[in-house]
């Protein structure tokens, strides 16, 4: 495999648009396909908030952020890819979608460019049977918001080749990305833990033992996170948590959605939360949860 030198990623939205900051912000041309011209503006915009927050905060100068913000590139063609040495789908969660685009996108890249899929719940080795050389092909599963978490999880499918692999984790490391080398199987790693966890937080709250509130500070005083179940799918958002969940269903009853999961799903809304509840019979300093310090914690499925 050739040295990453330039990046394609294909899919605007919310992953697609922050993996493109994260390369951005490593000096690394990126382009950024989305037929959604809108899609492709949200990006824009978004990496321009983000890097005057940069400026803002003393981490890097108006300059940088100018010469950050022009490695940035978007196109609606797969052929404004076709000389990038790694190109990332980042499209919708669904094997039908991204075989399709694999069959398309394989013949307008290089031999040498290296594919990567940003698939939380499929199995690597279904999307690769797709392709035509699938020893190039492997995951990169970013988390949500991928320009603030650092955690990567990197597959390795059936016939991913080894320089794969290690091309990849050079990548990873040169954008300031942590890899966590994992076996090719539905919802990897992080998922296997996040997707229960979440999904009984929703039962806990549907059999009345807590408000959301109360049983975010508690899950945070006991599992040490930043973040409770409900602050982390309030920024997952329900509709992509009850995809991930229906898509790991199969592994057993822990997977199966909560009724409440399925309600704000279908209303696309959001938990309603008070920083300030108190959980009986606990100190509020010990059960306190920090939203702020979310930073370098994975929260999306």
């Amino acid at each position: 495999m050739a040295e990453i030198e330039t990046v394609g990623i294909i899919g605007a939205g919310t992953m697609g648009a922050g993996i493109a900051i994260t390369t951005a912000m490593a000096g690394l041309p990126t382009l950024l396909i989305d037929r959604s011209g809108q899609a492709l503006d949200a990006a824009r915009a978004r990496l321009d908030v983000y890097l005057g927050r940069q400026v803002e905060k003393g981490r890097m100068t108006a300059d940088e952020a100018r010469v950050a913000s022009a490695t940035l590139r978007t196109g609606a063609s797969f052929s404004d890819v076709a000389a990038a040495d790694l190109v990332i789908e980042a499209v919708f969660e669904r094997l039908d979608v991204k075989t399709a685009l694999m069959a398309e996108l394989e013949p307008v890249v290089s031999r040498h460019c290296l594919i990567a899929t940003n698939t939380s719940c499929l199995r690597v080795s279904q999307i690769a049977q797709a392709l035509t050389h699938p020893d190039r092909f492997l995951g990169l599963h970013y988390f949500s918001p991928a320009e603030i978490n650092p955690l990567v999880e990197l597959v390795r499918g059936d016939q991913t080749a080894p320089e794969a692999i290690e091309a990849a984790k050079e990548f990873l490391s040169a954008t300031g990305r942590i890899a966590l080398q994992c076996r090719d199987s539905n919802g990897f790693v992080v998922n296997r833990f996040f997707c229960p966890y979440v999904n009984e937080a929703l039962r806990c709250l549907e059999d009345g033992l807590g408000s959301p509130a109360q049983i975010d500070r508690i899950a945070c005083g006991l599992f040490g996170q930043p973040l409770g179940p409900f602050a982390s799918m309030n920024i997952v958002g329900a509709p992509v948590m009850l995809h991930a969940l229906e898509n790991l269903a199969h592994l057993g009853a822990l997977y199966e959605p909560a009724a409440k999961l399925r309600e704000l799903a279908a209303a696309n809304d959001k938990w309603a939360s008070r920083r300030n509840t108190v959980v009986p019979g606990r100190t509020q300093g010990r059960y306190h949860c920090a939203p702020a310090a979310h930073r370098g914690r994975p929260t999306h499925p």
